[in-house]
């Protein structure tokens, strides 16, 4: 599977290239960005370098690492990333999705719009479940993982909830 370029009403999801590393250093610069996660902002320098791994692929030719910006149409700048990893399971392909959008682009609904629209792109591939994993007390996380459908499971997973939806 291979990342493509998805359009929603306000956003374009376009694959993540090293390129986006300077523009989505600012994106992400906020430290708040890091209270359910933790680190710290990274430079534009970490972030070439971490995309130049994450657009190599994954190293086992069964899983899709796949990433994406979030691209604000009106405004044309990058507000966030969206990301599924996905692979095969007993029942089916499943994808492991997660978003992140910088603090200010928060509650416009970006989050919930992009999440919506990946979920919708990796149910056109086949994938039969997806999956998140969210910090107990991310509210938002949690209100943009519902709105794209996914319901938690009450299992948790190194500490967050792990929610899931079933597609197709």
């Amino acid at each position: 599977m291979e990342a493509q370029a998805i359009g929603t009403g306000r956003l374009d999801l376009l694959p993540l290239l090293v390129e986006h590393a300077e523009e989505m250093a600012a994106v992400l610069s906020d430290p708040a960005l890091h209270t359910f996660v933790g680190g710290a902002p990274e430079t534009a320098d970490v972030l070439r370098a971490r995309y130049r791994r994450m657009t190599a692929g994954s190293p086992d030719p069964a899983v899709s690492w796949l990433n994406w910006v979030i691209r604000l149409r009106d405004e044309d700048r990058l507000t966030g990333t969206v990301q599924a990893t996905a692979g095969p399971s007993g029942h089916g392909s499943v994808a492991e999705v997660a978003w992140v959008v910088g603090v200010p682009w928060q509650g416009r609904g970006i989050a919930t719009e992009a999440a919506r629209g990946l979920v919708a792109w990796l149910e056109r591939q086949q994938v039969r479940t997806v999956v998140a994993h969210i910090h107990p007390g991310h509210r938002a996380s949690a209100a943009v993982a519902a709105a794209a459908g996914l319901a938690p499971t009450g299992e948790r997973h190194e500490g967050e909830i792990r929610w899931r939806r079933s597609l197709g």
